[in-house]
């Protein structure tokens, strides 16, 4: 369970992946053994009800969170091994991330915001694949607007852009549809797949909609902290019936509580 069928290059991957929160009685163990690999140019999305350890997963392949035990190895790199410093270092340059609260820097503009990991980094930016990004997600006019200045559905695309310029290996995404409209979703989901299709770019997505899910090649689902079955080349449809032998009797699939966070 949880190894995807199809071949590919092996780009995140996830092995006896243990995190406990707190300790003695009051601990909460948020993921219990879980092996996982994720393959390079797919999106997978990873779906679970409130708790199932779905966004601690996800922070735990990102390096933003360290597990209690077990190991990760993104992009050949095994994480648990790092220093601060190679670590920051490994989010920069190899790490793309998109967040439901966008994470704009306000004072700048949109093309500051997006330039930011490269000027950061010191490293000189790919006009031409600047160019392309920003052709693609339809910004070549709000690029001397700020944050203020941009509706949520453009602070998004914002978000995926800076994502995307620095050509990471690997992108993850935390609820980046969660703060916004169905239109502004869709356009959001379009482009993530396009950059998966059309550039090859590897995603992986937390998310509680099962049509942003269906998006997705392959839909990972968590319980308890532990994985509980996938679905390839899921539909919204066969995602929310997975999704509702989760549930509690009469609560809704699609709807998560305020402020989830797997």
């Amino acid at each position: 369970m949880g190894q995807e069928q199809d071949a590919g290059e092996v780009i995140a991957e996830a092995v006896d992946l243990v995190k406990v929160y707190g300790s003695g009685e009051a601990s909460v163990t948020a993921l219990d053994g879980v092996s996982v690999s994720f393959r390079r140019a797919r999106l997978t999305a990873i779906m679970g009800p409130s708790g199932s350890g779905k966004s601690t997963l996800m922070h735990c392949l990102a390096a933003l969170d360290r597990p209690t035990s077990g190991r990760v190895v993104v992009d050949g790199t095994e994480v648990a091994g790092l220093k601060d410093k190679a670590l920051t270092a490994l989010r920069r340059d190899r790490l793309g991330f998109v967040f439901q609260a966008f994470n704009l820097v306000p004072t700048l503009t949109a093309r500051e915001n997006i330039t930011l990991p490269i000027d950061i980094a010191g490293k000189a930016l790919d006009r031409a694949w600047f160019d392309t990004v920003i052709g693609t997600l339809g910004l070549g006019d709000r690029l001397s607007h700020r944050p203020s200045q941009l509706s949520g559905g453009q602070q998004q695309r914002v978000a995926c852009a800076r994502a995307l310029v620095s050509r990471p290996a690997i992108i993850f995404a935390d609820e980046p549809t969660g703060n916004l409209d169905s239109r502004s979703s869709g356009e959001i989901l379009t482009f993530l797949r396009r950059s998966v299709d059309e550039f090859g770019q590897s995603i992986v997505m937390v998310t509680h909609d099962p049509r942003a899910a269906s998006h997705a090649d392959r839909v990972l689902f968590l319980a308890d902290g532990r994985l509980s079955g996938e679905l390839l080349d899921p539909t919204a449809d066969a995602v929310l019936d997975r999704m509702k032998g989760f549930e509690p009797a009469g609560e809704p699939a699609d709807e998560p509580t305020d402020g989830e966070r797997g």
